[in-house]
Formats: C-alpha cells, sequence, structure tokens
C-alpha cells in the first residue's frame, strides 16, 4: 500500500483537533500585523488573532508559500518515506501559493533526481477558503485513514470540489472596505442603514449574493440560499467567527429548517477575518447535481 500524504494550508482552518487526528499536514502562513510577523495557527489560535485584530486599525496581510519552500517541503516530506503527496490549496485567485506549489514539482525533482519515480506530487486548486476545501481535505484524510488508494483519493478530491458552495454574512464592513472587497463609500452609507451582506464563493470568485437590513434578517436570508441551493439531504458545514450567538442563531435555523444537525463548524482564521472581519457566519454546502 503506498504512503500517502494529504497536506493542505492554514486557509483551510480545519481545527485543531481534526488536523491531529487525522494527521493532516497544514502548512501556515506568515502574516503580518502591527509591524510584527506572525505564523498562522503556532503564533495564535483564532480568538487570539481576533484579539490582535482588534488592538489595531491595520488589515492584517498575508504571505504566499514560496517556490522555493515548497521544495524543501516537498524534500522533508519524501526523506520521511511518502510516496504520494496531495496537496490542496488556498483559492488560486487569491493567492500564488498554489501556482507556487505547482511550479515547485520540477523543481523538485531537477534538485533531487533520486527522488523521480518514487515521489508524486499532486496539487489541486482549493477554489474557495475555509470549509469550501477544507472539508473536502478533511473526507480525503479519512479516506486515507481507511486504506482509499491514491486514485480514489484524487477522483474524489476533483469531483468533490467542483461541487462546493459557501455563503457567508458579514457584520462589519469597514474590515471589506479596507481590503478592497467593496467601495469604501458603499461600506459606509451600508453602515448607516444598517446593510449585511451575504457573500458567495463559487468557481474561485467571492461576490455579493444578496444585501439584507439587520442581522437576524441576514442570517434567516443565508439560511434560505444556502438550503436552496445545496443538494437535498446532504451533509453542511457551519462557518463561525468571534460570536458565538450568531452561530447559535444560524445554527437554529438551520436545523429548524433541514431538520438535522450540521456535519462540521470551521471557525474562521487570518485568510477570512482580515477581509471580512472576525465576526461572521456562513454555510459551506454542496450544490445541487
Amino acid at each position: 500500500m503506498s504512503k500517502i500524504l494529504i497536506m493542505t494550508d492554514s486557509a483551510c482552518d480545519i481545527s485543531e483537533a481534526e488536523e491531529k487526528e487525522l494527521s493532516i499536514d497544514i502548512l501556515p502562513f506568515p502574516i503580518m500585523l502591527g509591524g510584527k510577523s506572525y505564523i498562522s495557527r503556532v503564533d495564535f489560535d483564532n480568538e487570539q488573532f481576533y484579539k490582535l485584530m482588534s488592538e489595531h486599525d491595520e488589515i492584517p496581510k498575508t504571505s504566499q508559500i514560496t517556490p522555493y519552500q515548497f521544495v524543501q517541503i516537498y524534500l522533508e516530506r519524501a526523506k520521511k518515506g511518502y510516496e504520494h503527496i496531495v496537496f490542496v490549496s488556498i483559492n488560486s485567485k487569491g493567492s500564488m501559493t498554489n501556482q507556487n506549489a505547482i511550479q515547485a514539482i520540477d523543481m523538485f525533482y531537477e534538485e533531487n533526481p533520486e527522488y523521480k519515480d518514487k515521489v508524486f506530487i499532486h496539487v489541486f486548486d482549493g477554489i474557495g477558503y475555509n470549509c469550501f476545501y477544507g472539508t473536502p481535505v478533511v473526507k480525503a484524510a479519512k479516506m486515507n485513514q481507511s486504506g482509499a488508494s491514491i486514485d480514489e483519493i484524487l477522483a474524489y478530491l476533483k469531483e468533490s470540489l467542483d461541487q462546493r458552495e459557501v455563503f457567508f454574512g458579514i457584520f462589519d464592513l469597514k474590515y471589506a472596505a479596507k481590503s478592497g472587497r467593496i467601495p469604501t463609500a458603499a461600506a459606509l452609507i451600508g453602515k448607516m442603514l444598517d446593510i449585511k451582506p451575504i457573500m458567495r464563493i463559487l468557481n474561485n470568485e467571492i461576490t455579493t449574493a444578496v444585501k439584507c437590513r439587520g442581522e437576524k434578517k441576514m442570517m434567516e436570508k443565508l439560511a434560505d440560499i444556502a438550503i436552496q441551493e445545496m443538494e437535498p439531504n446532504s451533509p453542511y458545514q457551519l462557518i463561525y467567527g468571534s460570536d458565538k450567538e450568531a452561530l447559535e442563531y444560524l445554527h437554529k435555523v438551520m436545523v429548524e429548517r433541514l431538520g438535522y444537525e450540521p456535519e462540521d463548524y470551521f471557525q474562521i482564521g487570518a485568510a477570512i477575518a482580515a477581509n471580512a472581519g472576525p465576526k461572521v457566519v456562513g454555510v459551506g454546502l454542496n450544490r445541487k447535481k
């Protein structure tokens, strides 16, 4: 049986418990905030990161993982005896990390020809953020632990990533305005009118699905849209940030309307919080075929 490594990056927001239980190799992104450099998932947990954000008015800046770093990462894993390295990256349109991972494959073999035809590297574009690709990575890791073949794992990832979709609501527009997601003027007007946008992640893009007035209306509309889009009776995941009460309300609405519990929970890390702020809620799902 081949020795397979399931690897991803920290924008997947997979919980530390699942990371350890399923032996998922999560590469952390460097983050700059307040003139200091941090390593996500190493120097702080999500709650500590939200606190750091509250102490600084600037937007945190994440750095990509470079081709040279990937060469070293591949070499370290190859030395551990892995025959297949399966890497699922952050959205390729939001970061050069995916392209760098692909570029590094040839560099790795050029510098380490002894691993040619012995170690095989498979890179997937995660297409989105958070549970958009975090959920497929978790399931691929479970398949790996259950003894699935590399062909089965690769086929699953290809199919599942194409079916994914995420909707999430933004509570504080100032982060979206500063990050360039929406114009500053629109954010100021939205704040005065108590407008809460629901964002959609699909096909490598983040777009505004609908705008609502008020937090509860936004969460109810979020549930409506998610249920309308999802494959009937399929699992779903809930996304949350710093506000546990918002998560509880969305959970209540989703369970009342669907009749069953979410499959998993994903708390947003730096990649989403830097652009949307620490207070968000959302739903990850598989779209109707």
